[in-house]
């Protein structure tokens, strides 16, 4: 419980993946401005206003901001379900294609094991696609140097990859390397794949109606610069003080919405997608790693090794 307790006040007081960097200029000037209308008051100008405490109800306010910051984190959650859908369609498709996949030459083993590296290189180039950015060296040691080429040509990488992979399947089953019901399988995880790229693709380019997102920042900046009027005849020297905390929860409950509503970045509240990408290469790495032998194993041991 002691440890439990210490951890807590350390996050209550880290400024590592909070938004007061975002928001402590605006909570500042409002706290200036409640001082401000402090002094005004002091030297007898009638700023007093309790009457404007019903200009904006606080309830109303308050659930602009709350249907603000649950839908942002509906986002937030729908983009980790699709990322955690591509993980596990990524090891049940390489688990399939390790096993299932006959190998009649030796260089049957080095194309299999090209395409499970073509399932990473899928997730490595949905994660850049997402952040809009190009085709980098993540991907070289992925794929082939012309295959590595042509997807810096291309407008949506990870599609590209994907048809390669179906025509990878496509291909053994004309080798009749597959049976029909193993291909209908593989291609049903491959076509999971697409759609959570899509599920992504949707959450980016839906952004919060900027009507909406205008008018909410013009509530609150009226909110909080109202606020001293309300209050000065009452707090007097501490109006500063206290407008400021308001204003510093209301804006940072909006910068949190703000943050999270796009979960693909690089924000520290954002879904670590380096990580993932890294724990699937490692999962398709100690795939890869097992000798022809250990494929003869069971299937539960075979995806153990995965998971």
């Amino acid at each position: 419980m002691t440890v439990e307790r210490k951890r807590w006040f350390q996050i209550a007081f880290q400024l590592k993946g909070s938004v007061i960097s975002a928001i402590y200029t605006r909570v500042i000037c409002c706290a200036l401005f409640g001082v401000l209308v402090t002094l005004l008051y002091q030297i007898e100008i009638p700023v007093s206003q309790p009457i404007l405490g019903s200009v904006i109800p606080s309830i109303v306010l308050g659930l602009l901001l709350v249907f603000r910051t649950n839908t942002a984190y509906e986002r937030f959650w729908e983009g980790r379900k699709a990322w955690g859908s591509i993980v596990n369609n990524t090891r049940n498709l390489a688990r399939q294609i390790w096993v299932s996949v006959d190998e009649i030459s030796p260089k049957d083993r080095e194309a299999k094991i090209s395409v499970l590296n073509l399932l990473v290189a899928f997730a490595v180039a949905t994660k850049l696609h997402l952040r809009g950015e190009l085709i980098n060296s993540e991907l070289e040691d992925l794929i082939s140097t012309s295959r590595y080429f042509k997807l810096k040509s291309m407008n949506n990488p990870p599609l590209e990859v994907a048809f390669w992979i179906g025509d990878y399947l496509q291909q053994q089953y004309t080798r009749k390397c597959l049976n029909s019901y193993q291909l209908t399988s593989m291609q049903e995880l491959l076509n999971n794949l697409v759609d959570n790229l899509g599920s992504c693709e949707r959450i980016l380019r839906t952004p919060m109606p900027l009507a909406y997102s205008i008018h909410l920042k013009q509530l609150l900046l009226l909110y909080c610069f109202l606020l001293p009027f309300q209050m000065v005849e009452s707090l007097g020297w501490w109006t500063g003080l206290v407008v400021g905390l308001v204003s510093f929860t209301l804006f940072g409950i909006e910068a949190i919405g703000l943050e999270i509503e796009n979960p693909f970045g690089y924000d520290p509240n954002d879904l670590p997608l380096d990580a993932i990408c890294n724990t699937m290469k490692r999962n398709i790495d100690d795939l890869t790693s097992l000798s022809p032998n250990a494929r003869s194993h069971d299937l539960g041991e075979t995806s153990n090794v995965i998971i």
